[in-house]
């Protein structure tokens, strides 16, 4: 752990290094705060949960929403832009899936959990196929809505619970390890 953590301290004291550099020399004043990388536990957890949250925003707006979150809370940049990589072109339609079904669910939908699936060609003419089409994406909408936002919740809420349990064993297995080298 101590190499990690080497690692990760003398990274974000080359950030210094970052900022002077043509394109981002503009950024520095507002980028380049102590806040913005502080490696303590709340800083850390909340920027785990920003970037969770963020994380289910639609495709390019993820990175973008969870700068400025991290910036408006004042917690750890980097990681809350890592954080929003769970999401990829693999586990977007699932997790929106499950985001769908969170909204019915929470909308008290009694088919929750269920999908309608959408009109096929069959008989119809293109006129009726795209109003049916559209139908079927606005009965989407409100679930969709709903759902991400309170699923991005959700999942910002477990990642701070489980980042600060982490970092508490951490902390008692690294007191213990060391006083018990004492005895």
């Amino acid at each position: 752990m101590t190499w990690f953590r080497r690692k990760v301290r003398k990274w974000v004291a080359y950030r210094h290094h970052w900022f002077q550099k043509p394109g981002l020399r503009r950024l520095a004043p507002y980028l380049d705060r102590p806040a913005y990388w502080s490696l303590n536990r709340r800083k850390v957890a909340m920027g785990v949960a920003v970037g969770l949250f963020a994380g289910l925003m639609p495709g390019p707006t993820q990175k973008v929403t969870a700068v400025t979150l991290a910036l408006l809370m004042r917690v750890n940049l980097p990681v809350a832009v890592l954080f929003t990589l769970y999401t990829n072109p693999l586990t977007v339609l699932p997790l929106y899936f499950l985001a769908y079904a969170y909204g019915k669910l929470l909308l008290g939908d009694p088919a929750a959990g269920t999908m309608t699936p959408p009109p096929g060609w069959g008989q119809l003419n293109l006129a009726e196929w795209w109003r049916l089409t559209l139908d079927w994406l606005a009965d989407l909408g409100w679930p969709l809505l709903v759902g991400l936002p309170a699923l991005g919740l959700t999942f910002g809420v477990i990642g701070y619970v489980l980042t600060r349990l982490l970092w508490r064993w951490a902390v008692v297995s690294a007191w213990k390890s060391r006083h018990c080298k004492t005895l």
